[in-house]
């Protein structure tokens, strides 16, 4: 059974920092680069940042120098810190394997991110 716990949300002000997790069911976690991705209010879900199993990153050019993306092998967790947060950054946060984003049948609940002040 597939399965995504992604936790950390919050509320934040302008500049602040949150981390995000996402415990991953271990069939997917052993077998796929891992992403995170956002859906703000009325847009597109989109790509925010990935890892691959050999560690290495990709970043959305609007978080790039902001956001670190990492996991944990022994916990099955994907994490994102996001620091110097902006309003834009405002979105309900989603992790699943990065893969074409159209292809993606399964979300879990996601956590809410919302940068206000």
């Amino acid at each position: 059974q597939v399965q995504f716990g992604e936790s950390g949300g919050g509320l934040v002000q302008p500049g602040g920092s949150l981390r995000l997790s996402c415990v991953v069911s271990g069939s997917i976690f052993s077998r796929y680069a891992m992403a995170w991705y956002r859906q703000p209010p009325t847009k597109e879900r989109e790509l925010v940042a990935a890892i691959t199993r050999g560690g290495d990153t990709k970043y959305g050019d609007a978080v790039k120098g902001r956001f670190s993306i990492s996991t944990d092998n022994a916990k099955r967790t994907v994490y994102l810190q996001m620091n110097r947060l902006k309003a834009e950054d405002t979105a309900t946060y989603y992790c699943n394997p990065d893969v074409p984003l159209e292809t993606i049948v399964y979300w879990g609940q996601g956590t809410q991110v919302t940068v206000s002040s």
